[in-house]
């Protein structure tokens, strides 16, 4: 059994926008640039959007010193390019470095690609540019990682031709991921009948959609959000961190999406899983519960409980952490759950295998086949 992690990143180099975007486009490619102090930043248009770090995992504390002393106006303490490892950028280095993770194949969402979405929406030409820069760069990593590396695609819901297009070259190059926002698509929500297109699209190429966190439209009002205007994190939006998915599942689920397309797959990624069984009771409680109260329900009538939905078309992955044996067994067996690293960022780990050893999972002993193989190839179309 190939032991697949759910969840890396693969780094994108300082003009990788630039290099890859359409030439009409080139004034409004992502970058990064060093700043006065020497801090690189990725910018847009003259806007800057963030810090450009080498997170290493466990390392948390040390990426916020490095936000105090950019904040401060102070120099990093490393030159940024000396210290960013190959494996981080690189394919075939990162395809070494699975080896000593102890994992046979990694799944490689973007790094900066985290940070632009959100700043990005207002203008939306500027916004499918350097996501289709991004996605040629995922044909080049599919081609190099010889069916062990699988590139994560960026996609927005917000232009259908655009995404038909994006999803038809990408599957045939082998690309069978993409993360979208789980978010309302220019005002409407994801399950609006004119989005069915969109859908039946991902069926098609046998392209999964995915849910990762990202800078992407949020589920509250902006007032809700009171940190500074420079932090890396909002602690809103990291105590609800699995809000927009479940927003989106319960979205898709209940209006019919999922009953319509039973071929669509979702992940969803480095967004925490121990929600899943109380949420999952609420979704069939609180149907039940409104149809009954209300005399009915303008919601379709589904042929399916609400939860057997996601049981069947969503998988999710659980950090080592979380105890995933014992949400599956609040699942009553089911299982869907992912194992991943979120190497290399600082809450991530080198040791995801023997992390998950330690809470009874063994990879080696073949106890939990649906964690370290089966429900990722599930999204990945191999089986």
């Amino acid at each position: 059994m190939a032991i697949i992690d759910s969840d890396q990143h693969l780094y994108e180099s300082r003009t990788l926008w630039l290099e890859h975007i359409d030439p009409a486009m080139r004034d409004e490619a992502l970058r990064i640039e060093d700043d006065a102090t020497g801090t690189p930043r990725l910018r847009w248009r003259n806007q800057q959007i963030g810090i450009a770090e080498v997170q290493v995992p466990g390392q948390s504390a040390e990426v916020g010193e490095r936000h105090r002393r950019a904040r401060a106006g102070l120099p990093p303490p490393e030159p940024y390019d000396e210290r960013l490892p190959r494996d981080y950028w690189e394919p075939r280095a990162r395809l070494a470095k699975l080896n000593e993770l102890g994992v046979d194949e990694g799944v490689l969402f973007p790094n900066y690609g985290l940070l632009w979405e959100r700043t990005l929406h207002r203008a939306l030409p500027a916004l499918l540019a350097n996501m289709a820069a991004w996605n040629r760069w995922c044909v080049t990593v599919a081609q190099e990682g010889g069916g062990r590396l699988h590139p994560v695609a960026h996609l927005s819901l917000r232009d259908p031709a655009w995404l038909e297009g994006q999803l038809r070259d990408l599957s045939r190059a082998g690309v069978r991921l993409a993360m979208i926002a789980p978010a309302l698509v220019d005002g409407r929500p994801m399950s609006h009948r004119d989005h069915d297109r969109m859908w039946a699209a991902f069926c098609d190429s046998g392209i999964s959609p995915v849910f990762h966190v990202a800078e992407q439209p949020r589920p509250f009002a902006d007032a809700w959000y009171t940190d500074d205007h420079d932090a890396f994190v909002s602690v809103v939006e990291t105590v609800f961190l699995y809000v927009p998915a479940a927003l989106a599942c319960t979205d898709l689920i209940l209006n019919g999406t999922l009953e319509r397309f039973p071929d669509l797959r979702i992940g969803i990624v480095e967004l925490s899983a121990i929600w899943v069984p109380l949420y999952l009771m609420m979704l069939d409680g609180a149907t039940a519960f409104t149809r009954q109260i209300n005399g009915g329900s303008p919601l379709p009538t589904l042929p399916l409980q609400p939860s057997d939905y996601f049981r069947r078309q969503v998988r999710v992955s659980s950090f080592a952490y979380e105890a995933p044996a014992n949400i599956m067994q609040q699942l009553g067996g089911t299982d869907l759950l992912m194992c991943c690293s979120d190497y290399p960022h600082s809450e991530g780990t080198t040791t995801p295998i023997i992390d998950y050893a330690a809470g009874g999972l063994d990879a080696h002993a073949g106890n939990a086949p649906g964690l370290f193989n089966d429900n990722i190839a599930f999204l990945l179309r191999k089986q």
